[in-house]
């Protein structure tokens, strides 16, 4: 039986010191409100999913795969499972440590023989010599209980920043899954912007193929030079040149769907398709506050300070003395049938205080060392609320200037195509020469792509929006409290 004292002892452990100031959550100055973004704006955070608003099957059917296949995924889903086993391996030091034994012995003794020389010389001596063998049984059944008394709170610290650190991969874990998918979406919506010009290759390529079989004809007449089919002749192999390019453009980011969607990329195909025939869902940030509750990346960032603060804790208290408790309890008897017996029970109880007296340096080196660490963990969290910020503005600031840059443009191509018409026309009616309609296909030509380029730097816009508005993510549970920031003069001084 366990002495009371010994649990009392335990108990007192379990309440013991803590070195070290708490953590608290760094104060990041903060905007009211996203300057790209009109105060007027009604708010509209992506939700879960948020890539279904495209209206793409496609690439529903894509992103599942990826999150399901996905090896970087996979990967930080590990990790997770590994942090888990690390805060139980890291919390066991906060409870006694228990062992048990069993044990028998069994000792033989054999007869003597009268008429050896032994016995002989046993009779001279006046030794008596006994001729009977003797059996020795012996039984124990004991307890072995050992505790480290956490007077200075090391292994709590130390367990806290085990649980900080599993945050961390959680958060990570999450933050990968974004990146994943927004990646999946980004080069599904190039590999229909690379459909987009191979129709629109093809098309004016057929087009400059009926005009130098026009232009041949006149020259046949007499009506144009060599010098105009010379000229067609080259913007039709210009075009032409053009197609093998986007074609392999398009084959790539094929082959680069097959490592997001974790397939062979000789499995992967994008079926037909055109950046024209999605719609644009909505999405627009509230306040910026608010927006730090909505980031993964920020939460990781902070996992870590919280566990480097831990860890600082932790290592301040390993330059106090560790207090350890061992005791021990049983039962012990020559005869297997008296195990049970009041007499039998055998306990021991034991103390053991150790300091270390020289190290070196080691020790103080550590608390300096994690001290720097955590500095550095501060900069990096306040780094991550700054680029957070940084990512919303500038993904609102692309998404706004290419919508406009899109209509733009638009009316651009709708000129451009009024333009070549009338110049055909007018070449039939022979207005114009073949130079004038030779420039006006040039610059439809040149109006599409840039059309084409830019409705898909705005879909891109519009995913990067969503990936810096948290594509849906929310912090699960509330975060520490927000207090003042931790200064340097707060942390622990060095003994």
């Amino acid at each position: 039986m366990i002495p009371r004292a010994f649990l009392l002892l335990i108990a007192l452990g379990l309440a013991g010191c803590s070195l070290g100031p708490a953590y608290r959550r760094p104060v990041v100055a903060l905007p009211a409100h996203f300057q790209a973004t009109a105060a007027s704006t009604q708010v509209a955070w992506p939700k879960a999913g948020w890539w279904r608003g495209f209206g793409s099957p496609d690439l529903d059917q894509l992103i599942a795969e990826a999150q399901t296949h996905n090896f970087d995924i996979a990967a930080a889903i590990a990790r997770v499972e590994q942090a888990n086993a690390a805060v139980e391996v890291t919390g066991a030091p906060l409870l006694p440590a228990l062992n048990a034994s069993s044990s028998g012995t069994y000792d033989y003794a054999g007869a003597q023989s009268s008429s050896s020389s032994s016995s002989k010389l046993s009779r001279l001596f006046g030794l008596s010599s006994s001729s009977k063998s003797t059996n020795t049984h012996q039984y124990a059944l004991g307890l072995d209980v050992s505790y480290e008394l956490d007077f200075w709170g090391k292994n709590r610290a130390a367990l806290q920043a085990a649980e900080a650190s599993r945050l961390f991969s959680v958060f990570d874990q999450q933050v990968v899954a974004l990146t994943v998918v927004t990646s999946v979406a980004d080069t599904y919506f190039q590999a229909l912007e690379d459909q987009d010009q191979l129709v629109i290759a093809r098309r004016n390529l057929a087009d400059a193929e009926d005009l130098l079989k026009v232009i041949r004809a006149r020259l046949a007449a007499g009506t144009n030079t060599e010098l105009d089919v010379a000229q067609q002749a080259a913007l039709v192999a210009a075009e032409q040149a053009t197609i093998p390019n986007l074609t392999s453009l398009l084959k790539q980011e094929t082959i680069a769907l097959g490592i997001l969607v974790g397939r062979p990329p000789e499995s992967i195909h994008i079926p037909v398709g055109s950046l024209t025939r999605l719609p644009m869902p909505r999405v627009a940030p509230g306040l910026p506050a608010t927006l730090l509750m909505r980031r993964p990346d920020v939460a990781e960032a902070e996992a870590n300070l919280v566990a480097e603060n831990a860890t600082l804790r932790s290592d301040r208290a390993a330059l106090y003395p560790d207090l350890t408790l061992t005791g021990s309890g049983g039962l012990q008897s020559n005869a297997l049938n008296m195990l049970i017996n009041p007499g039998a029970e055998v306990a021991s109880l034991a103390a053991s205080v150790t300091q270390v007296i020289f190290d070196n340096g080691k020790l103080e080196g550590t608390v300096a060392e994690a001290k720097g660490r955590y500095r550095e963990l501060l900069a990096d969290y306040e780094k991550s609320v700054v680029q957070a910020l940084s990512d919303v503005e500038t993904a609102l600031t692309q998404l706004r200037y290419t919508t406009e840059q899109e209509a733009l443009q638009r009316q651009a191509v709708t000129q451009a195509q009024l333009a070549a018409t009338v110049a055909r026309a007018q070449l039939d009616a022979g207005t114009v020469d073949v130079t004038t309609v030779l420039t006006a296909e040039q610059t439809l030509l040149s109006d599409e792509t840039t059309l084409s380029q830019i409705r898909l730097a705005r879909f891109q816009a519009l995913v990067a929006l969503f990936k810096a508005l948290g594509g849906g993510w929310t912090q699960p549970v509330p975060a520490t409290a927000t207090t003042l920031p931790p200064t340097l003069a707060a942390l622990p001084a060095s003994r």
